[in-house]
């Protein structure tokens, strides 16, 4: 079982069962809702619980995918496919222990160039 929230803790969430290896994403759209690069898990929605969601807000970020996050404290906590049974889950809302490593880069072809990729993980450039 894993905790996590916002900062204000409007929206906090229980995850039933372990953590996939994060993915870190220089998409620039995720660079644009986080202000930098977003890290996360990717978890099977039925693992996923809130135990508290008033402040959870959806932005439909294309056609086929959406962005949750908290509309008070501004939070980017989830990304979601349309009709797929996988929710990502921003790693930096998930509470210590995650017992889980950075396992790659993503979307590297989009990242700022302000900033290098220098840890050795595999990296796709979509």
């Amino acid at each position: 079982m894993h905790t996590g929230s916002c900062n204000c803790r409007g929206v906090a969430f229980e995850i039933d069962g372990d953590l996939a290896p994060p993915s870190v994403c220089h998409c620039g759209q995720c660079r644009k809702q986080s202000g930098h690069c977003w890290s996360s898990t990717g978890i099977d929605k039925t693992q996923l619980r809130f135990t508290s969601e008033g402040t959870l807000r959806w932005y439909n970020a294309s056609e086929t995918a959406r962005r949750g996050f908290c509309g008070t404290c501004g939070a980017f906590l989830f990304w979601a496919h349309n009709g797929e049974d996988q929710i990502s889950v921003a790693m930096g809302a998930i509470d210590a222990p995650t017992g889980v490593r950075l396992a790659r880069h993503i979307f590297v072809a989009d990242k700022g160039d302000y900033y290098d990729i220098s840890d050795g993980l595999p990296e796709r450039a979509q």
